[in-house]
């Protein structure tokens, strides 16, 4: 397909860099403008509001992904998130350690990303460190523990997908749409704040059929991506301190297009502003929460965008999992430092 497009003066690999850059920068504005952030939807103040956003984006995301399934534009099969033998063990620790980091940090890692164009050296820190731990976890000295955990399956056969269940991918396309759209209801969010969520919803299935449609070529195949933050964070790393040996490609792209759009979205609303940490307890405290999100996010197989907004998508049971054990890890967390049962170094500011 990538041929009959006309694209004969780039690799597939060198024009998803540049679709990335896109995807990512549309990304950043409209999560900056909105707040975006899983997060805020889960213990927030606002969360009402912010829950409903975000669940318009799902909604969107998955009726537009599995529409493109239908139509026979982008497959999932032998995907890791509709795979039959889940590893059950790491997508549960994996799952409820970036949960806890996420409460830590005050944000996920999609919108630390955001935070860091908007000038805040917090959520930068944040980022670093957490891109460290992520890429010791795929490749470095935390492989080994990666690898033991994974390796306490389920073995599910082909009910890795909801698809595989009876109803297959339309129904099951429908009940969890129509799941998240009651957050919609009640959220009160104004039109015009659900018409910027549902842009964010669509990015999902742009970004599926962008890399498994469009730019696909049977002779210099791609890998099938959409948006997340945990491997492209890490890539983005590697290609910064190896950039004259590894080229930059989709990951690379994605992350710097949102930390651009963060900025610009920061510059025109007029809300950038350099920000730090406040003391040495709260430096601590975000260091341990990147650490558990870099760990725990490569153990369950993606973060809140990857195995949630983009992730639940693809009906793959293991992201449904995944994002259900970071539900649980940060709800957790987070009643735990309300009710002061971690150390007074771990607790959080008022909202």
């Amino acid at each position: 397909m990538y041929e009959s497009f006309g694209f004969d003066t780039l690799t597939p690999q060198q024009a998803s860099l540049w679709f990335a850059l896109g995807l990512g920068l549309v990304f950043g504005l409209l999560a900056a403008v909105t707040k975006f952030c899983f997060r805020r939807a889960l213990v927030g103040e606002d969360r009402r509001a912010a829950r409903g956003v975000w669940a318009l984006a799902l909604a969107v995301a998955i009726l537009g992904t599995q529409g493109a399934v239908a139509a026979g534009l982008i497959d999932f099969a032998g995907h890791r998130y509709v795979t039959g033998d889940m590893p059950v063990l790491a997508i549960a620790l994996g799952g409820l350690l970036f949960g806890a980091g996420m409460i830590l940090t005050r944000g996920c890692v999609s919108r630390l990303v955001v935070l860091t164009g908007a000038g805040n050296l917090r959520a930068a820190l944040v980022l670093v460190v957490f891109a460290v731990v992520a890429h010791a976890t795929l490749k470095g000295v935390l492989a080994p523990v990666r690898t033991t955990l994974g390796s306490v399956t389920w073995s599910v056969g082909e009910f890795g997908t909801l698809a595989a269940l009876p109803g297959g991918l339309t129904l099951w396309s429908v009940v969890l749409a129509a799941l998240a759209l009651v957050f919609v209801v009640r959220s009160g969010n104004p039109v015009s704040r659900l018409v910027l969520a549902a842009a964010i919803g669509l990015l999902v299935p742009l970004g599926w059929v962008g890399t498994g449609y469009v730019l696909y070529d049977e002779f210099d195949p791609i890998t099938l991506e959409s948006l997340s933050f945990i491997a492209p964070m890490t890539e983005g790393l590697f290609w910064t301190i190896a950039s004259t040996a590894v080229p930059a490609g989709f990951g690379t792209g994605l992350i710097g297009g949102a930390l651009l759009g963060g900025l610009i979205a920061a510059l025109a609303l007029r809300s950038f502003e350099w920000q730090s940490f406040a003391t040495p307890a709260q430096t601590g405290r975000y260091i341990l929460g990147a650490t558990l999100m870099g760990f725990g996010g490569v153990l369950a197989g993606g973060c809140t965008i990857g195995a949630g907004l983009a992730g639940v998508p693809t009906l793959g049971v293991a992201a449904l999992l995944a994002l259900g054990f970071i539900c649980i890890g940060g709800v957790a967390t987070d009643r735990l430092l309300l009710g002061r049962a971690l150390p007074a170094a771990l607790a959080q500011p008022a909202e």
